[in-house]
Parts: C-alpha cells; sequence; structure tokens
C-alpha cells in the first residue's frame, strides 16, 4: 500500500494525484447525467450506449480513487 500511497500523494502541477483523480471522477459522473438529461429532454440524441460506458469508467475512476484514499489510512 506504500506505493499506492506515494503515488496518490505525488504532487503534479501544485495538487496531489489524488485530486486529479477526484476532479476527473466528478467530471465524468457529470456528463454521465449529462448525457440522459439531454436525451429526456430531447435537446440532443445521444446513443444511450454512451451513457452505459462513462457509467463504467466512472465507477472505475471512483474505485481508483478511493483505493488512493483508503491506502493513506492501511
Amino acid at each position: 500500500m506504500s506505493i499506492i500511497r506515494e503515488i496518490a500523494y505525488t504532487y503534479f502541477l501544485g495538487l496531489p494525484v489524488i485530486a486529479f483523480v477526484g476532479i476527473f471522477t466528478y467530471v465524468l459522473l457529470i456528463l454521465t447525467a449529462l448525457v440522459m438529461i439531454l436525451n429526456k429532454k430531447r435537446i440532443t440524441r445521444i446513443h444511450p450506449k454512451y451513457h452505459h460506458w462513462l457509467a463504467e469508467i466512472t465507477v472505475l475512476a471512483a474505485s481508483v480513487h478511493a483505493v488512493m484514499a483508503i491506502s493513506l489510512y492501511v
């Protein structure tokens, strides 16, 4: 776990890597919701498969972020 901790708290552009993973996860979450909102309001037609792909990537990014955060305590 110390390797993960070192990677998570390595500073890159003034922030630790874990912060960038968290921001990336949040953006993915917003995009995932936005695909379905735009489809539901009929503003645009984005195929639902993209919603599912975004959701899977979001879960993966959130899992990586969680492992990085937990590595501090283990």
